[in-house]
Order: structure tokens, then C-alpha cells, then sequence
């Protein structure tokens, strides 16, 4: 019996060992790859500050044509470009990408009192919210409670959601599942120091959003079109997906992160609940391609030949690494591997980019709205964005 009881403990401390030493192993290699990722990345934005005009925001590349596109700052996508640069600046202590990320603030920061739609967290809170968790600077937190009060007005009680666009022939009040992103925002002010309201107005809206987005599969609709007046769902069309009843990978992604996002504030067992039956739809979905970089929807016409969409991992990868912060064991485990498995993925040649190509982008291949044949297989700030913050997050939690 001792004899059988020391050959037990001999296994296990050598299981251990090995592990231990497969993790060591592991943690070197992330280590060196981030470190890759973040010296690469500020050589490429120094180039695409250069080809960005200083009273716009770079928006995608198209390399047939060598050109780049931009927008104004009041484009959906206007605050990834600081907030990609002050990710980089966090990283490598470059004082030149600080200083561009401050002068993109500058043409930013009139945007917090624009209500035009609901996109004012990936305007505001990815770039002041950022800069002022970096620096400090008073009048960043200003700027951010204002773009909240700005946010709130979008918010229609009868149907306890935010309004994500305008009414139009095609809907009454539309809430798209991005949506969920934008709810940091409100939750944030509230905590520090801001109105209540706000972060009930976040509360409302998410679980307004797991009664009627959600299929039994916890995949997601794309769009929920409700009754202003009465809160009724009308329907549930999409914009961006393969087709109504499909799964449009971005979508999902927003989904697992935002509900992530916010059992991070409330610690409410019910979001974080959502983020993992989310997760498992992802993970278990059998049209997850094995290296971890979905098609453009789990749904799409011509698999497996359809487009990949890097954008949609690089946000699942970062939601996985926080939510791998909240759970344990196995389960923990294989959301951290499932999200190194992604970053490895978009590191390599596949995805990411050579030094001084794709217009000073990071990641390639990433899709916008294939129905619109927008932005369809190109770069795109957004992936830019939560690749650098998966990549933080790895860092900081997991090394």
C-alpha cells in the first residue's frame, strides 16, 4: 500500500513538473510575441499618422490601390485610432505615439456631445476613457461624462433599451447587439462619480437585450426593431449577417464581451451566466475553423471558402482572456488557451501585416459588411484595437 501510494505521488509530481515546465515554456514564448507585436505596431502607426490627415481619422486601406480611407469624427470607428495609440504608448513608454494620440483627442473630444447614434462608448470611452486611465488628466474624465449624458439621451424607457440608430422605412427603433459595448460607458461614469441613472439605464438595456437577442443556441440576432411607444419586439431582421436567422460573427463577439464587461462592474451571476453560455456557442460552434479565426459569419454561404473575419477574434480573443478571469479550472484554462491560440493565429503571417505595408494597419483580412460590400476583406482600426488589448490583458493576467 505505501509502496503503491509513493508510486502516486511520484506520477503527480512529475505531471506537475511537466506542466510546469510547459507553462514556463509557454509564458516565454507569449512574452517574446507580444513584445513582437507592440515594436512592430509603433513603427506601423508612426506610418499611418503620416498618411492620416491631422482633421481626420484613418478608417480602412485598400492595397490594389495603395489608397487609404478616412472619416470625419463622427464615424462610428473615429476613437480606435487614439485608443490603438495609446495602447502601443502603454506598452513601449513612446513619448511621439502619446504626443499623436493627444492631437487625435484634440478633433475628438467635440464628439461628446453628438447623439447621432448610440456609438459614443467606442468613440469616447476607447480613447478618453484610455487617456485618462493613463494619464490622469481631469478634463479627459470631463469629456467623458459628457459623452455619457450624451449616450443617455438615446435611451427609451417604454422599451427599457438605447436606440442604437434612427427610425426608418426599414424599422421603428432598432438596437443592434454592438450595442452592449457601449454600456461601459455609462457604468464607468456612474461609478465614478457620475448619475445613477446611467448605470441603470446599462443594467436595463442588458437585460432588455438577453430577453429578446438572444436564440435558445445563445447565438445572437443582429438587429432587434422594437415599438418606441409600447416596448413590443416588431422584428428581428439583420444588417451586417448572412441572413436573418444567421449567427454574424462580429455580433457574437460583441455579445461575449459586453456581458463579460459587465459582470466585471455589477457581479451579477446572470452576465456572467450569458458570457459563458456565449462562449460555448463559439467554442462549440462546428464551423469554428481550427485555428480559432471565424468566418464571417457561422453561417455564411460557401464554407469553407468563405472570408475570414480577424476583427471578430480579436474581440472574442480579448472578452475570453477576461473572462478566463472569472472562472476556473478547466473551464478557465480553455478560454485563455482558445484566445492565445487566436493571438498566435493573428500574429503570424496570415493575418498580421509586413513592416511598411497594408497603409501602416496591423491585422489584414478582417470584414465589414459583406451584404453593403463594405469594407470586405481588408484592414480595419476595430481589429487593430482589441488585438493590442488582448495582448495587454494576456500580459498583464496571464504572464
Amino acid at each position: 500500500m505505501k509502496t503503491k501510494l509513493c508510486l502516486i505521488i511520484g506520477l503527480l509530481f512529475i505531471q506537475f513538473a511537466a506542466y510546469a515546465q510547459t507553462s514556463a515554456t509557454v509564458s516565454t514564448k507569449m512574452s517574446k510575441l507580444i513584445d513582437e507585436q507592440f515594436n512592430f505596431a509603433a513603427s506601423q502607426y508612426k506610418l499611418l499618422a503620416k498618411r492620416t490627415p491631422p482633421d481626420r481619422m484613418p478608417k480602412t486601406y485598400y492595397s490594389k490601390t495603395d489608397s487609404l480611407e478616412t472619416s470625419d469624427t463622427k464615424w462610428w470607428t473615429s476613437g480606435f485610432f487614439p485608443g490603438s495609440l495609446l495602447y502601443i504608448y502603454e506598452y513601449t513608454h513612446d513619448q511621439q505615439l502619446l504626443e499623436e494620440a493627444e492631437r487625435r483627442l484634440n478633433i475628438l473630444e467635440k464628439e461628446k456631445h453628438f447623439t447621432g447614434h448610440h456609438d459614443l462608448g467606442f468613440m469616447m470611452f476607447c480613447s478618453f476613457g484610455n487617456a485618462y486611465r493613463l494619464t490622469g488628466n481631469p478634463s479627459y474624465k470631463l469629456t467623458i461624462d459628457t459623452a455619457a449624458a450624451s449616450l443617455a439621451t438615446r435611451y427609451r424607457p417604454n422599451a427599457k433599451i438605447i436606440q442604437s440608430w434612427g427610425s426608418s422605412a426599414n424599422w421603428q427603433c432598432p438596437v443592434i447587439i454592438d450595442n452592449m459595448m457601449n454600456l461601459e460607458l455609462l457604468y464607468w461614469v456612474s461609478d465614478k462619480g457620475g448619475e445613477a441613472r446611467f448605470k441603470e439605464i446599462a443594467i436595463q438595456h442588458s437585460n432588455s437585450t438577453i430577453k429578446n437577442h438572444f436564440r435558445p443556441d445563445y447565438s445572437s440576432y443582429h438587429v432587434v426593431d422594437y415599438d418606441i411607444n409600447t416596448g413590443k419586439v416588431l422584428k428581428k431582421p439583420t444588417a451586417q449577417g448572412a441572413a436573418d436567422s444567421s449567427a454574424w460573427s462580429r455580433g457574437q463577439s460583441w455579445g461575449l464581451y459586453g456581458y463579460t464587461m459587465m459582470y466585471r462592474f455589477t457581479k451579477d451571476s446572470t452576465y456572467l451566466n450569458q458570457a459563458r453560455h456565449i462562449a460555448s456557442f463559439i467554442l462549440d460552434s462546428p464551423n469554428l475553423p481550427k485555428d480559432g479565426i471565424p468566418y464571417w459569419d457561422f453561417d455564411a454561404p460557401g464554407i469553407p471558402n468563405a472570408l475570414r473575419d480577424a476583427s471578430s477574434a480579436a474581440i472574442i480573443s480579448s472578452a475570453l482572456l477576461e473572462l478566463g478571469q472569472y472562472t476556473f479550472g478547466k473551464e478557465k484554462r480553455r478560454y485563455v488557451s482558445t484566445a492565445e491560440k487566436m493571438l498566435r493565429k493573428l500574429a503570424s503571417a496570415d493575418y498580421r501585416a509586413r513592416t511598411g505595408e497594408n497603409g501602416g494597419f496591423i491585422l489584414k483580412h478582417s470584414v465589414g459588411s459583406i451584404p453593403h460590400k463594405s469594407e470586405v476583406d481588408v484592414p480595419l482600426t476595430y481589429a487593430d484595437y482589441y488585438f493590442l488589448e488582448a495582448l495587454l490583458r494576456y500580459k498583464k493576467w496571464y504572464l
